[in-house]
């Protein structure tokens, strides 16, 4: 039986570069792992050669043609790491203008289960736009870290990702 596939969403923070752990961490809990990022993370956040070893795929960050195959198969969980401002707020609004935030924009309508471990800064969090994106997104069943962002936490939400196989 093959493993479970997780779609795992960079977004352009500083701790960006800490991805590769936790891939490491999803593969070693029997987890393939692919990755998308919004594009300014392609900039110098984290390095793509070295993900792009660890999963064996590409890291996507631009939508295919309709002549190129698929990827990635599709997603049996998602785990948006680390979230930014910015992709919170879209992906709540619905704003799918990148691949990464129209992935977790789909997510919804297909069932897929969706993890989120913010990267926000007390001011930003502190905005009522965010406070409304992070009620509406968990209302939606989205399952959030708390507190200061940490890798740790983020792969704690694996677990509950899982799906029975």
């Amino acid at each position: 039986m093959a493993e479970p596939f997780l779609y795992v969403i960079v977004s352009a923070a500083g701790v960006a570069d800490g991805v590769g752990g936790l891939i490491g961490d999803a593969r070693a809990a029997g987890w393939e792992v692919g990755v998308i990022a919004t594009p300014t993370a392609l900039g110098g956040f984290f390095d793509r050669a070295a993900v792009e070893e660890s999963t064996g795929r590409p890291v996507r960050s631009a939508w295919r043609s309709p002549a190129t195959p698929r990827p990635f198969p599709p997603a049996d969980a998602i785990l948006a790491a680390p979230a930014t401002f910015n992709t919170v707020n879209k992906w709540a609004a619905g704003i799918a203008d990148t691949l990464a935030v129209a992935t977790l924009c789909e997510a919804y309508g297909a069932g897929t289960p969706v993890a989120a471990a913010p990267c926000v800064n007390e001011q930003l969090a502190a905005h009522p736009a965010y406070q409304d994106s992070v009620r509406r997104l968990r209302g939606m069943g989205v399952r959030f870290t708390t507190g200061a962002f940490g890798w740790a936490a983020a792969t704690e939400l694996l677990a509950g990702l899982r799906p029975d196989r």
